[in-house]
This record gives C-alpha cells, structure tokens and sequence, in this order.
C-alpha cells in the first residue's frame, strides 16, 4: 500500500492524497482547487499528477473549495465511481461547485477577452455547472460514527471535525492480506472552543495519520471575545470615521460565525444601529443549509435556540443577491458593514467592495481567517501601501485589520487535543499535510517530542509507502 500527494503539500490548498491498495485500486481522499497560488494556480488545477479514470472511489472531508473544488474536473476527465460525504457536505458542495463554476465562466470570459486580442489560445473553464450537476449524482451518503463499505476489504468511518458543518475527519480500517490497518486523514480540524459546532469526536487507534498543520505553529487570540473585537472595529469604522467595515468571509462557516457574533451584540443590546449587508447569494444560500442541522450545533447554541429560533438573524441585516443590489452598495455614502466572500478576497463581490473602498481612509478591511501567502488578503495584511486589483493599481488607505480568534482551524493546542486520543507508540506513520512549509517543520519537532517518531512532510506529488 502506499500514497501519494497530489495537494496541500507544504501549501494550504488543493488538498488531495491518492490511497493506492496492494490489489491496485486507488482511493482519493479529497478532490480540492489550488487557491491563490499566483501564476502557478491554473496550472496546478489542469494537472492532475495522475489519472482520473484510474480512481476507484472517492472520499470527500468537507465542503470548502480547496477539498471539493475539482470533483467536477475529475468527472469530467475519466472518474466514474463513487463519492462519499456526509449528508450537510453532500449539499453544501452541490451549491458551492455551482458557484465555482459560475465564477469560472465569468472569469474565462474576462481572461480570453484579452487573450484574443494578443492572438493568444482561448482558454476554458475547468468545468461548467452542467458537469457539476453530472458530478453531484455520484455522490453518496454516509452518517457520522458508522462503518461503510467502500471496496472489498474497505471500510470507511466519518467522526465530526468540528470545522464546519458536515466535515469530518475520514477513518479507513483496511484489510490486505490477513492484516488490518486503520487509516485517519484529519480533513481540517476544528476549535474545542468553537462558538457553533461539536468539538472534534475521538477516533480509534490508527497506524497512519494525514495530518492538516495550518496553524501548526500558533495559538489563537483567546484574550478577546470575537463579538467584543467585532463591535470594537465597528464603532471605530462606522460610527467614529462614518465609514464602511469591508469583511471579506468564507460562505460557509466563517460568515455563520460573523452573524451569530453580530446577533449576540443584538440580543445584549450592544449592536449599533447600522445597516449590516451580506454580499453573496452563495453565503444565503449556505446558511439557509446551515440551519438545516441544528443537531451538530453545540450544547451552547442549543440553549441559544429554545429562545432565539434564529440566531443568525438580527434587525438591520440584508441578504444582497442580486448583482444590482450589490453594485448600488458602491454608491453608499452611509456608513454601513458589508460581510462578502472570499475569505482570502481573491475573488467574489468582496473583491470589487475593495477595490471601490481601499483608498478612502475612513474605511476598514477586516480579515477573518487564513490568507495563503499569495492572496489579496494577505498582501493587505503585509502592509502593502500599493496592491493590484483587477488590473488597476490602488493606493491603500483604508485600515487594514485582522480577527485571529476566528479562524475555523485548530491551534497547536487543538491539534494536540485531537491527537491525544492516540497512543503515539502505535502510530506508524504520520505526515503533515495542508500547511506552510516552515510552520509544518515546527509542529514536527513538536509531535516528535509528544513520542511521535515517524512524521513526515511530503513534497508535492511525492509518493510514500505505507508498509
């Protein structure tokens, strides 16, 4: 048996690892898109680094772009056969590969137009929403804390990973030869202190883990309460400066946290008076799902609930779906707070919203999460007096700001937590996976002294044996 990377290998995105068996059938863990990986990213997403219709099965961890984004790429070049998710990533995906390739079409549009002009090959999407909607009928469904067959002599289990709703960390108990062996891939852990779901669930003694590192080598601010950061950056933007708050957020999860934050400003009585605009039809769309499964909500919101049916709702709050209706928010002269995606704002509505506020000083950009190196995101973070947007140079005067106590991925201290389950003797094997390079080689030495012994960081379409 043995595995190969084919994604989020010493990066945070496109996370996809290709289990190949003794008997030759090959199982893919994730199908995710390369993000904000500058020129290279297009590339990295049109080749594969091996052969789709070679797949036997997939196993999908969760919903986010960067581990389902290419299921429908991966249809479309050869896959036939099945793909596993829990029920709430299952419909989560449906909407959110839609929207990927609707956003796709659209830029393909804009990057040919140009391309035409210089005499250049026109380029094409990596899929359309029809190869999508072909994509989403291989899914299958598998419930939390149950084993499944997937092939002979594989069996797949889904525990909660607490990232967001429907993830799930993958466990394969895999039988070759008279041997068993388990299998765990994390997916992307979340927080045991996070404001909405379930803790990540314990898991049974594996021999080989695939680990994500995110944030392998940091804790989150826990000193401030994320609504008490929020309503700071709001009154100091909207009612001191009578500027607009420009929150770039991912659909799903991240803009969940951000109004469930806003709404206890509201029901404490502290949420000022404004005008709160969410900016994409996706982040509607995925927290109507969202509330569809109150059961992986925490005993917390389950209390919040038998008094608040909704709390993600709050007087003064819009859902913008339209694109005139998000066009006419350039033309607010009030102050207001727009919540819009992208997290990272390498694309989406979030991205123009920046690009017509970035150089008025009486507005803020506020980052919610994680920005891989290359983003727009985090070229604002760096500090940046000049960034590119769409083609056009803008010079940076809005207040650029971040909220660490936010991000849906576990610390060091959470990873920790979620391998404390393990008895690190027992594990063979262990690789780092979706995260930095230099932050991955810190959280190894730190499971090195914790008594894991194997850990490794695979290259990019590295191949290793797994005894």
């Amino acid at each position: 048996m043995k595995i190969a990377f084919h994604g989020a290998a010493r990066c945070v995105t496109g996370s996809k690892h290709l289990l190949t068996l003794n008997s030759g059938k090959k199982i893919l863990l994730d199908c995710g898109l390369f993000q904000g990986m500058g020129k290279q990213t297009d590339a990295l997403n049109r080749h594969w680094g091996f052969e789709p219709e070679g797949v036997d099965v997939l196993v999908l961890s969760h919903a986010h772009i960067d581990h389902c984004g290419l299921i429908p790429k991966l249809v479309k070049d050869g896959f036939k056969g099945k793909i596993f998710a829990t029920p709430a990533t299952r419909e989560l995906t449906s909407v959110l590969l839609e929207d990927s390739a609707g956003i796709q079409e659209d830029d393909i549009k804009y990057i040919n137009k140009k391309r035409r002009m210089s005499g250049e090959t026109l380029l094409k999407p990596l899929y359309t929403t029809e190869e999508v909607e072909m994509a989403i009928q291989q899914f299958v469904v598998v419930e939390y804390n149950t084993w499944h067959k997937i092939l002979d002599g594989v069996e797949l289990q889904y525990t909660d990973a607490g990232h967001i709703i429907g993830s799930a960390s993958v466990h394969l108990r895999i039988n070759e030869n008279g041997k068993e062996q388990q299998l765990t891939f994390s997916g992307d852990v979340g927080r045991y202190r996070d404001a909405i779901l379930r803790s990540p669930e314990i898991f049974g003694q594996s021999d080989v883990i695939l680990l994500e590192s995110t944030y392998g080598n940091s804790l989150h601010d826990l000193h401030q309460a994320t609504p008490d950061h929020l309503l700071e950056w709001i009154e100091k933007t909207c009612i001191k400066k009578k500027g607009k708050l420009i929150i770039p957020a991912f659909s799903v999860g991240r803009t969940q946290e951000l109004l469930f934050a806003l709404n206890q400003l509201d029901l404490e009585r502290r949420l000022p008076q404004l005008e709160y605009f969410v900016d994409s039809p996706l982040s509607v769309h995925a927290t109507e799902i969202v509330k569809n499964y109150p059961q992986y909500f925490n005993s917390r919101i389950q209390k919040i609930l038998e008094k608040d049916e909704d709390p993600f709702g709050f007087p003064g709050l819009h859902f913008v779906k339209s694109v005139e209706e998000s066009k006419m928010l350039n033309f607010r002269s009030e102050p207001c707070v727009i919540i819009s995606a992208s997290g990272m704002a390498d694309a989406g509505r979030v991205k123009h919203h920046i690009s017509n506020n970035i150089e008025n000083s009486r507005n803020a950009i506020l980052m919610t999460g994680y920005c891989e190196p290359h983003s727009l995101g985090a070229k604002l973070l760096s500090g940046r007096k000049e960034v590119n947007i769409y083609g056009v140079l803008h010079e940076v005067h809005a207040e650029i700001g971040s909220i660490r106590s936010m991000s849906a991925h576990g610390d060091y201290e959470d990873l920790s937590q979620y391998l404390s389950c393990q008895d690190p003797q027992k594990v063979r094997q262990l690789f780092l996976v979706h995260g930095e390079f230099e932050v991955q080689e810190d959280f190894k030495e730190r499971l090195m002294r914790k008594g894991f012994n194997n850990v490794t960081v695979p290259e990019l379409h590295e191949e290793v044996g797994l005894g």
